[in-house]
């Protein structure tokens, strides 16, 4: 019998949390690059640079990390001569500087701590990377190292643009729905049952506290609200990622919501919009194929309420356009893992569906839209 590794998140969480920068280095090394958005590093540096001052930790350098999660993004830091002198590699920023630099630290087995500026996905303790090529479209998924350390700057958090956060909202509404759907009949062995479990506490505490951490986004001030959420796209989601997710064995970490998103990136519009933006309406499709209609009912007047979109005349994608999708859907790994009976043809079907169900919703709330 083989063997196979579960991987679990270590985090701090608070205003102050990267004053715990040096204890948790003790055992990585004494040098760091930091790496990530051009954004997120100004807004993380002076904060970076006093959590280690006076400590036996030494940052070397700020490195953009290219601007798109692309192997050729990758290669090109891992051929920087600081980024190989490094002891540790610091990436801060979102999603796509988190899996580029996951992508280095795992080709360079070097240690990975990971700093999110912007609560809109769990990239900064999962071990999966979404990987895209310089265009802009998917490429593949690669499987890299955990991060060895992740701190999630409230403050910062609070400082970070709006969009993202709503659309990480709309990503994170796919976790539950996915891993149920996509495990449904399966016999499930301990890790994979244990993550679709926890997937069960992922929707709720966006429905609780969304509007709020919104607000607090606005007001640009951390709350119990914001907290919450970004513990749930952070943390929650992330944990059910690791633990649904051991190619190529199994796979119930995303499935017909992320085959939407994956497909728009094909359409003329689809790559204009936010990954979770679309994925949120992914959410209401797959819930439409699953004949969910109460859950899908609850989740379109949440996106509604707060701006997220019910049709795909909100994302700019015309009907004309799901051959297309369902071309592109059926390359994805989503799709490799698929239930049987799952088509080309239904799936094409519940994205018509679920527009007719929108543009009727839009029609019948106006005071969402006014």
């Amino acid at each position: 019998m083989g063997y196979y590794n579960v991987n679990l998140p270590n985090y701090s969480i608070g205003e102050d949390c990267y004053n715990e920068i040096p204890q948790v280095a003790k055992g990585f090394g004494k040098t760091a690059v930091v790496i990530g958005g051009k954004t997120a590093m100004a807004k993380t540096k002076d904060a970076l640079l006093k959590a280690v001052e006076g400590s036996d930790v030494q940052i070397l350098d700020f490195i953009w990390y290219g601007g798109e999660a692309s192997y050729e993004n990758g290669d090109a830091l891992i051929a920087n001569e600081t980024v190989q002198k490094a002891d540790i590699l610091f990436a801060v920023g979102g999603g796509r500087a988190c899996d580029t630099v996951k992508y280095v630290a795992t080709k360079m087995d070097k240690p990975l701590f990971t700093f999110p500026t912007v609560a809109s996905n769990c990239a900064s303790v999962t071990a999966i990377c979404v990987i895209y090529h310089p265009d802009g479209t998917l490429n593949e998924y690669f499987i890299p190292k955990l991060p060895d350390h992740t701190f999630i700057n409230t403050a910062i958090l609070a400082d970070s643009p709006y969009d993202l956060l709503w659309a990480g909202i709309g990503d994170a509404l796919s976790k539950e729905c996915e891993a149920v759907f996509s495990s449904k009949g399966k016999k499930l062995s301990h890790t994979p049952l244990m993550g679709v479990q926890l997937s069960r506490v992922c929707t709720e505490p966006l429905l609780d506290y969304g509007e709020g951490a919104l607000e607090a986004l606005k007001a640009k001030q951390a709350n119990k609200d914001l907290e919450q959420v970004a513990l749930d796209i952070i943390i929650s989601t992330g944990l059910v990622s690791n633990m649904t997710t051991q190619l190529p064995d199994y796979y119930f970490n995303s499935s017909l919501a992320h085959c939407v998103y994956n497909a728009s990136t094909c359409t003329k519009k689809g790559r204009e919009h936010l990954h979770g933006e679309v994925v949120s309406l992914g959410v209401l499709c797959l819930l439409t194929y699953d004949k969910q209609y109460a859950l899908r009912d609850q989740i379109m007047a949440f996106n509604a309420k707060i701006g997220l979109p019910v049709c795909f005349d909100d994302v700019e994608i015309d009907e004309d356009e799901f051959d297309m999708m369902g071309d592109m859907a059926t390359k994805t790994t989503e799709w490799k893992f698929k239930a049987d009976d799952i088509t080309r043809e239904k799936f094409i079907q519940c994205m018509k569906d679920q527009n007719a169900c929108g543009r009727a919703f839009k029609e019948t709330h106006p005071m969402y839209y006014a």
